[in-house]
């Protein structure tokens, strides 16, 4: 097992409330039995297991200890590591899939046609509705930090080695909501198994933080998909005034 499987599965116990692992550290038969009859088995802790969010945490020391990661398979094709970007003390985190080519290239998140939709329906929501944010006072990252080939969705072990970064973000901003982008963010977060259609436009919860999931961006540009945005717009209305209101 390997360093970050085994930080995942202790994070995994943690979750479910598990605050130490003992280990058997010895055990003797007692001499003046007639048979062999063992001693109780003495344990001891042997970890505290660790949290999700270190003491002191903040997003330079995040990307500090992702440094040149190797940790996944992302990494043999990737050009860029694309962390996040945008107010570091947002209000709202959008939370999107993973880099495409142009982010990979410029290593920034949603700067191709679906980031720029992104900034559109930001921008124009908020206006439209008299809430003075724009983009920039948000802030915006992925489930993966590496692009995967050929814009392909992670594999359940990609998501779950770059998950513990996204966590310790979501963490260290705090924000007062997150928006999921699409499935591979819904699951993310959510861990559910049900389709984008029925969880979109509804309120649900990582750890104390309500989240809303609506469209990726991506699905929305296809023509065909006019309802699809009215939806995610009406989305984004019903975030922004629970955040701003």
């Amino acid at each position: 097992m390997t360093a970050e499987q085994l930080r995942s599965r202790l994070e995994f116990y943690r979750d479910l409330g598990i605050e130490y692992i003992y280990n058997r550290i010895g055990q003797t038969l007692a001499e003046s039995a007639p048979e062999p009859v063992p001693e109780p088995v003495k344990v001891a802790p042997v970890t505290v297991l660790p949290t999700l969010e270190p003491a002191g945490d903040s997003l330079d020391q995040i990307r500090l200890d992702i440094g040149e990661c190797r940790r996944c398979r992302l990494a043999e094709a990737r050009h860029s590591i694309v962390f996040g970007s945008g107010n570091e003390k947002a209000r709202i985190v959008f939370v999107g899939e993973g880099p495409g080519a142009d982010e990979d290239e410029q290593g920034l998140p949603f700067v191709g046609r679906a980031g720029q939709l992104l900034t559109q329906m930001i921008d124009n929501t908020a206006a439209k509705e008299g809430i003075p944010i724009r983009r920039a006072d948000v802030y915006i990252c992925n489930v993966v930090k590496c692009r995967p080939p050929e814009n392909r969705t992670p594999l359940p072990d990609e998501m779950q080695t770059c998950g513990q970064f996204l966590y310790r973000q979501l963490l260290a901003i705090r924000p007062k909501a997150i928006c999921a982008l699409g499935a591979t963010a819904m699951k993310a977060l959510l861990d559910t198994k049900e389709g984008i259609t029925r969880q979109r436009g509804r309120w649900h919860k990582w750890r104390d933080i309500p989240v809303m999931v609506t469209y990726h961006p991506s699905y929305l540009l296809r023509q065909y998909n006019q309802q699809a945005r009215r939806e995610a717009w009406e989305d984004l209305k019903t975030l922004f005034h629970y955040v701003y209101d």
